[in-house]
């Protein structure tokens, strides 16, 4: 997708190092960052300058790669595995691209370790993007649909980032939408701001500007009066954990919008690459829920008179605050998952019928 009218991807390997778009420096500035070793990929999957679920799967694959560079000791190698999938618990795609590069490396030879996780490595970010592609083109029949019975813009609400920014390219929930704005079908995109990081108002209204898609950002809280006046045909959203019986694991915040669109009977999607399904866990109570600095909350980043970044407290000088970053949007609340291999019902008689 495009930056300035250039093409990117959020993730690459050159010259011996990972480079990034630093996504904690969005919107006021656009900085290409190096990751040099296993721990700078770590730190920046913890305070997020890398962030959503396959984005940070891609990006511990390319830890695993430096750290082999780094030190080719089996020891080492796994240790930093560990230290990886630690770095954030929720979202699954994070411990599957470690998981799937150390089953990779299984039995290779030293001499030719580097190489293969390399190949690995880049081979899991391909597939991403080829995954997020095939998203799009599946959801975009959705909007299709509403398009023709309409005759008329689609207005689309999204929640949080799950743009080409939180993926390798194109975005889950972003790809049905960027494919519709390709095809010449007329979308309009309510974003809401996504609190505390405003990661709505921050990252996906910037990519959306950047390809010329309409959107208006609004707060949280509005989406619900929104769709009671019949000014949302559709909601779209990602996912960081989706289980196989269809319950979704989410940013903090999508749960009410799923509830707001059941009681006006908006379609509710969840776009995601098989990647991001939890076979294992059966019960949602048993995600980890990521509680994050209260300071994201209690202070905010902007752009002030000189140009210059800066961070104010918002909240009273005692006041103490809750930072979950995740809940849970149970499967009757979801009209259906858009996959890289369909659409399918939220549950596991729908996902087994796609994976089997």
């Amino acid at each position: 997708m495009k930056i300035q009218n250039k093409e990117y991807r959020t993730i690459w390997f050159k010259d011996n190092m990972v480079k990034i778009i630093d996504q904690t420096k969005l919107p006021h500035q656009f900085i290409i960052k190096d990751l040099k070793t296993v721990k700078d990929v770590i730190n920046a999957i913890k305070i997020m300058e890398v962030r959503g679920a396959p984005l940070i799967g891609g990006t511990a694959a390319y830890g695993m790669v430096l750290a082999v560079q780094e030190n080719n000791d089996p020891d080492f190698i796994k240790k930093s595995s560990e230290e990886l999938i630690q770095s954030r618990p929720t979202a699954i795609n994070l411990k599957w691209a470690v998981d799937r590069m150390i089953k990779k490396l299984s039995g290779v030879n030293s001499d030719q370790t580097l190489n293969v996780a390399l190949e690995e490595a880049k081979e899991i970010c391909d597939e991403d993007e080829k995954f997020c592609e095939n998203i799009g083109i599946n959801g975009l029949k959705i909007i299709e649909e509403i398009y023709n019975k309409k005759k008329d813009t689609v207005n689309i609400l999204t929640h949080c980032n799950a743009g080409w920014l939180a993926t390798i390219n194109w975005g889950t929930a972003t790809s049905p939408i960027y494919h519709a704005h390709k095809k010449g079908i007329p979308v309009h995109v309510w974003v809401d701001e996504t609190r505390p990081r405003n990661q709505g108002a921050n990252l996906t209204s910037y990519e959306l500007n950047e390809e010329e898609i309409p959107n208006t950002i609004i707060a949280d809280n509005t989406g619900g009066i929104l769709m009671q006046r019949g000014e949302v045909d559709l909601c779209i959203v990602g996912t960081d954990r989706t289980l196989s019986n269809g319950d979704v694991c989410n940013k903090i915040g999508t749960y009410l919008k799923a509830l707001a669109a059941y009681d006006n009977n908006v379609p509710f999607y969840v776009a995601l690459p098989s990647s991001t399904i939890d076979w294992d866990i059966k019960d949602s109570k048993n995600i980890p829920i990521e509680e994050r600095n209260s300071e994201e909350l209690s202070h905010v980043e902007g752009i002030d008179e000189n140009n210059e970044i800066k961070k104010v407290l918002i909240y009273p000088n005692k006041s103490k605050a809750m930072n979950l970053a995740f809940d849970i949007t149970p499967a009757k609340y979801v009209t259906g998952l858009i996959t890289e291999k369909g659409i399918c019902e939220a549950s596991l008689e729908g996902l087994k019928n796609l994976f089997k």
